[in-house]
This record gives structure tokens, C-alpha cells and sequence, in this order.
């Protein structure tokens, strides 16, 4: 390539766990490719790899849920991003509950917002999904948020070779 390799290498960005909802199915993933894309109206941009699971529900999807995670939730973000859904209920075993217009919420996310599917976006192997968001949470706890170095040892349930 030019070179991005080592511009990318060092990024330390927020990761993500989202989670969609379409009739009976549920899914979620770690995602570490998201970010706001748009001051106003506010949207949001979240890049789904195509390998999975998540991926497939939220092309069903009218809203997908947007959860921060303490840096501390190690186990919870590999719990999201080291297995796959093809495989495991994710959702087996975490605390989450309904949110609004029925998206999954996780009962441990320090933040969290929910926003509708208003685009798609064709990305290699990823697809971006543009949300506008319709509502949000904010624990009053201090916190910091998990980033791709706290998580660079896990391993992902679906490998990028897989899309």
C-alpha cells in the first residue's frame, strides 16, 4: 500500500459493542470502526463487517443500539467480539434489557445511545450504517472508554477473511 499501514497502527480509537434487533433475532458486536459524522443534524456512522452475524440482523434492522464500555469491561467486549453469533447466543448470560423501539440495551454500559437506520453505505468488507439517533444514556459514574488497545488481544469471532 502507501503506507496507511503504519498511519493506522497508530490509531487508538473507541470501540463499540452494537447490537441489533429484527422480529425474534438478536445480535451484537465489538466494532471498533464508528464515529459521529455529522454536527447537525448529528448522525453517526457504524461499519459492520459483512462476516457477521450482527451485520445480517441490522440489515433487517430499523435501529441498532450504540453501547460505550469502561475500559475496565474487558470481559464484556470479548464476550461481544471474540465469538461469533453463528455459534452462541451473546446475549446468554449478559444483563440487557428492551430500549426504546425495541432495541437491546446492556445493563453494564457506562453510555449508550439508540439510533434509526436512515442510510447504508457499500465499504469493502464492511458496510457503514448512518444512524440518526433518538435517544442516548450517560452513566454519572467517572469512566473512561474501552479503546482498540485495551482490546487488541482479542481475537475476533469472525475473522476480516471471512466477509
Amino acid at each position: 500500500m502507501t503506507g496507511i499501514e503504519e498511519f493506522i497502527d497508530r490509531l487508538d480509537y473507541p470501540m463499540y459493542v452494537v447490537t441489533a434487533v429484527a422480529g425474534p433475532e438478536r445480535a451484537g458486536c465489538l466494532v471498533g470502526f464508528a464515529s459521529q459524522c455529522s454536527i447537525d443534524p448529528v448522525r453517526f456512522l457504524v461499519w459492520l463487517s459483512t462476516a457477521n452475524r450482527t451485520y445480517r440482523v441490522a440489515c433487517s434492522a430499523e435501529f441498532l443500539a450504540v453501547h460505550l464500555l469502561d475500559r475496565t469491561q474487558y470481559d464484556l467486549a470479548e464476550h461481544f467480539g471474540g465469538h461469533t453469533g453463528d455459534e452462541v447466543d451473546k446475549f446468554a448470560g449478559v444483563a440487557w434489557h428492551e430500549g426504546p423501539a425495541g432495541t437491546a440495551l446492556l445493563d453494564a454500559a457506562p453510555a449508550w445511545f439508540v439510533g434509526r437506520v436512515v442510510a447504508r453505505v457499500e465499504g469493502g468488507d464492511h458496510v457503514g450504517f448512518l444512524l440518526d439517533p433518538a435517544d442516548a444514556a450517560v452513566g454519572s459514574s467517572p469512566w473512561r472508554p474501552f479503546r482498540l488497545s485495551e482490546g487488541q488481544s482479542i481475537e475476533a469471532g469472525h475473522p476480516a477473511e471471512d466477509a
